[in-house]
């Protein structure tokens, strides 16, 4: 906020008392109207009103709208190439290198728009476990980011806690900042640029707030791996009764990572983002960012209830102005709207966000060519292929540039455009942990059965559960199972609750023909692929791939 006038906002009072002594000018952010330390929630809600940055609905969450992008812009994210990291990055669609002389100058226009406006600082933690944890600085230019922030990662306990914090990571976002392409060597107005060797990201000209969390998730990518502990892309739950019955969920946006996880039955360690070190599975952070487009209290109830919360933000969710209700089937704005809270508003989650090493991986496909099984099982090397292949379809809004219609792709590791080192980085302490630990491995498909897209119809998430139960508890291991003759993994006959069309995906096709000639098609697109990993991969991973 350009506050020109110098009218003095709500929170000002107490914008510099729980300020950090390692201040500002440490990241050469001077000249600034006022920067608000470390807001409370209810400090925050009051400021962001007062900017006119949202509105508060019944119940009492907080809408905010991200503006021109309602996704991430995967194609404008840049890393910094260095000497020190050069031979660790992947480089490529994901990891686009960027020149070190032209961070600095984009860096320094950046800190000169800053001048003489408020900014809003949360210092954070990511990782619950204390051995593995980072502390992130996020310094951004809009009240209700910062209070993102806050409903998204782990805060410091105490006061005391606040004065002494010194980052390890410092993040800057500035949504009415545009870089200038023909100068900065963007890709559009536009960017985040990750600079490892200097400990800092920035971001303008994206209010999606999706940007923040997947950043800090890209710069653990990085290091966690580089001390031997598993970085992923996945949500965990656990039994009550024994914290070591851990299960991980692996998928894209869209593909059921939250919902599934959001079980009755079990508890939930976390909805996105976790490490797996010799101490167990942790979760990055201390809230969730649920997808809510058609959300329904029926099938989704502890997700449905956090819409109704005071300290819940909703995204680019509609809302009637008089009677202030939400319209959570309103795609108008965009399908990929969102609800960000606090972890603890889901009554069975895990204080700690901390469980034992898991019984289970489940890896999520959204198969919109409806030919994939609904759950499969996998051996080692056929998990780490499927992994490493990261096989889905993309939903409608998670990213910029999508069509309505869901589009097939490959996302290395389930998570592709945060992973910077090579997938097989990943997929080496991938197996390392399943070999390890005796880790069952599941493929489940989240998308449609009967026919593709438009013509079938995406399997009922009952079903899904279902299908999860009965794996999670045992209940699979007494069944029967089929080898499919193109991927060669192992297919159940039957499951309780689950109508065996529904386990067999060619016998609700119409067309068997066109059911074969697709599901060949398939494992052709898988085959393509992978060709671009053999290189890194071993003999035994590469052929545990389809036979066409």
């Amino acid at each position: 906020m350009n506050n020109l006038l110098n009218i003095k906002t709500p929170a000002e009072p107490v914008a510099q008392t729980r300020k950090a002594d390692y201040n500002l000018s440490n990241h050469s952010v001077s000249n600034l109207r006022l920067a608000y330390w470390n807001l409370s929630t209810e400090a925050l809600y009051e400021e962001a009103i007062f900017r006119g940055e949202g509105a508060t609905a019944i119940g009492g969450p907080l809408l905010a709208y991200t503006g021109k992008h309602t996704a991430r812009s995967a194609n404008d994210k840049f890393v910094v190439r260095h000497s020190d990291s050069e031979n660790n990055v992947w480089w490529g669609p994901y990891n686009r290198p960027f020149d070190i002389a032209k961070f600095d100058a984009l860096y320094a226009r950046l800190l000169g728009y800053l001048q003489g406006k408020d900014v809003f600082v949360q210092d954070v933690y990511a990782g619950a476990d204390e051995n593995y944890r980072l502390p992130f600085r996020f310094v951004t230019e809009h009240a209700w980011h910062s209070l993102f922030v806050r409903n998204m990662f782990i805060l410091p306990g105490a006061l005391e806690e606040y004065k002494r914090f010194v980052p390890e990571f410092t993040i800057i976002v500035v949504p009415d900042f545009k870089a200038a392409p023909t100068i900065d060597n963007t890709n559009s107005e536009t960017f985040i640029v990750l600079n490892f060797e200097k400990k800092l990201a920035i971001a303008g000209f994206t209010g999606y707030a999706g940007e923040l969390k997947k950043t800090a998730f890209t710069v653990m990518n990085y290091l966690l791996p580089l001390e031997g502990v598993l970085s992923m892309h996945c949500s965990a739950n656990v039994d009550p009764q024994d914290p070591n019955d851990v299960a991980l969920f692996f998928g894209l946006s869209g593909t059921g990572k939250t919902t599934l996880s959001a079980d009755p039955m079990r508890r939930l360690v976390g909805d996105d983002e976790h490490g797996w070190s010799d101490n167990g599975i942790f979760n990055f952070e201390g809230g969730c960012y649920a997808k809510v487009i058609g959300l329904s209290e029926a099938a989704e109830p502890e997700i449905y209830a956090t819409t109704k919360r005071f300290g819940t933000i909703l995204e680019n969710v509609p809302f009637d102005p008089v009677t202030r209700l939400i319209d959570l089937e309103d795609d108008t704005i965009t399908e990929n709207t969102r609800a960000s809270y606090p972890l603890e508003f889901i009554a069975n989650a895990v204080p700690e966000k901390r469980a034992g090493h898991p019984k289970n991986i489940i890896l999520l496909t959204c198969d919109a060519n409806g030919v994939m099984p609904p759950i499969a099982r996998l051996n080692p090397n056929q998990a780490l292929y499927q992994f490493i292949s990261g096989y889905t379809s993309k939903i409608a809004g998670t990213e910029v540039g999508l069509r309505e219609e869901p589009e097939m792709t490959f996302s290395a590791c389930f998570g592709g455009p945060f992973m910077v080192h090579h997938p097989y980085k990943y997929a080496e302490l991938l197996r390392y942990k399943i070999e390890r630990y005796g880790v069952k491995c599941w493929l489940v498909n989240t998308g449609w059965v009967g026919g593709p897209y438009g013509i079938g119809k995406r399997i009922s998430i009952r079903y899904t559960r279902a299908l999860l139960s009965a794996a999670l508890t045992g209940r699979l291991d007494q069944v029967k199972y089929t080898k499919d003759p193109i991927f060669g993994f192992e297919v159940p006959t039957e499951c309780p609750d689950v109508p065996a069309e529904v386990l067999s995906p060619s016998s609700s096709w119409g067309d068997k023909k066109e059911y074969d000639r697709r599901y060949r098609d398939l494992a052709m697109r898988f085959k393509e692929n992978f060709a671009k990993f053999t290189d890194n991969t071993p003999p035994e991973v590469v052929e545990a791939g389809p036979r066409v």
